[in-house]
């Protein structure tokens, strides 16, 4: 299994880290624009593989695709990341040319390639890359909703005072601070509902830190975040390499799933050997029918941007 990571900053390393870490992939090959940047990453990452006992091949690459042939899979990490006060709305002019360029060249080199697509604002990435290449809906995801059910999770867990493994739930909707759809409605502890251990203020609470997590961090670190997002990239790509099913909401084509038709947008989706096995529709309820429908809207408006 051979698994392309394209842009060699924090998100993309933590990526590349992770995805070796786990030990299922063969090859790992970071590119990069910069010079001997991703060589340089890839060789300190390599340095840690026998301290943390993996067999993973990662080697660099400036610029030059032909070293990502035969890839399996591919992750587009690259465009510029957002600064405080920045929404990922704004990062569209130039991350678009970016994710078609590197798309096409992707492309163009592992013809049968699984793109998983990070840059932001990520469903219009999504979106674009389906648009620009022309490949079957099921090899296209956008990463968004399992990074932010992780740290729906997180928060949920932080709530109700408990171990993180006991806590279940999950964010539907567009990948942006106002989209986002956190389903506290659903979220469980152990299969039973939140709401008997938390009150209703106290879940409301959650939902809006959830929908701000992205931002939040990015006040205090000064950047985008990069262990979560590369943790959550690298969870997709262990489903999809080891054709494990799992269950991840991700940003991809719909016709017709949840009324809504030619958007990329975050819903539950089957990971499997050829990406996408399956969309799953939950049963929403008015209300989160009616903010999914809103979170649609501002995607779409979004897409609209695109030249």
């Amino acid at each position: 299994m051979k698994v392309t990571v394209v842009g060699a900053g924090a998100v993309g390393a933590s990526c590349a880290e992770y995805i070796a870490i786990k030990n299922f992939a063969s090859e790992v090959v970071l590119v990069d624009i910069k010079e001997n940047f991703a060589e340089g990453k890839a060789m300190d990452l390599m340095q840690t593989s026998s301290l943390n006992g993996f067999d993973t091949k990662i080697v660099g690459s400036t610029n030059d695709y032909s070293k990502t042939s035969g890839s399996d899979i591919a992750v587009i990490t690259s465009g510029i990341p957002r600064k405080p006060g920045m929404t990922r709305e704004e990062l569209i002019g130039i991350n678009a040319g970016i994710v078609k360029t590197v798309s096409e060249n992707l492309i163009k080199y592992s013809p049968d390639v699984i793109l998983i697509i990070v840059s932001n604002p990520m469903d219009t990435m999504t979106y674009l890359t389906h648009k620009v290449t022309g490949l079957p809906k099921n090899r296209i995801i956008g990463m968004g909703g399992a990074l932010d059910s992780a740290r729906f999770k997180y928060r949920l867990a932080e709530a109700m005072d408990c171990p993180i493994s006991d806590v279940d739930g999950i964010v539907i909707g567009g990948h942006s601070d106002k989209g986002m759809l956190p389903l506290t409605r659903l979220a469980t502890r152990n299969s039973v509902r939140a709401s008997e251990f938390v009150s209703e203020e106290r879940l409301n609470q959650v939902l809006e830190d959830t929908k701000v997590g992205g931002a939040t961090l990015t006040g205090m670190l000064g950047t985008s975040a990069w262990y979560a997002p590369g943790a959550a990239v690298s969870a997709l790509v262990h489903s999809i390499s080891c054709d494990q099913n799992k269950m991840f909401p991700c940003s991809v084509m719909l016709d017709g799933e949840y009324g809504l038709t030619d958007l990329c947008i975050g819903v539950p989706v089957i990971l499997g050997r050829n990406g996408v096995k399956k969309i799953v529709e939950l049963d929403l309820n008015d209300l989160e029918t009616q903010k999914l429908n809103e979170s649609a809207e501002g995607v779409k408006k979004t897409n609209g941007l695109l030249v």
